[in-house]
């Protein structure tokens, strides 16, 4: 825990709970968010043939409404700070750096 800590640069236990409750919660959020819109776009497991290619798709969409929602669950939490420099990071690594806005 302490190299984790040292490695996020965060200073006590009780930050770390909240952030990774705020995985939990976020990463079940982006998933309960995207199952509406699969059904506005239309996809569904019994309109999607093969039902590899609906997971894949809702994977996909999951993706962005995950690195959107992440943030904001972290605001509620009080960890946006921590949370809009992970988000930074790793769109950063994936190479859409052009995206945001430099500070």
């Amino acid at each position: 825990m302490e190299k984790l800590k040292e490695r996020w640069g965060i200073t006590s236990n009780w930050q770390l709970v909240a952030i990774f409750v705020v995985f939990a919660i976020n990463g079940s959020f982006a998933a309960w968010v995207a199952k509406p819109v699969t059904h506005f776009l239309g996809l569904s497991p019994e309109t999607t043939e093969p039902y590899v290619l609906y997971l894949f798709l809702r994977i996909i969409l999951i993706f962005p409404i995950y690195q959107f929602t992440l943030p904001l669950v972290g605001w509620c939490f009080g960890q946006f700070n921590f949370f809009w420099g992970f988000t930074k990071k790793m769109l950063s690594r994936m190479g859409l750096k052009r995206f945001l806005k430099e500070d």
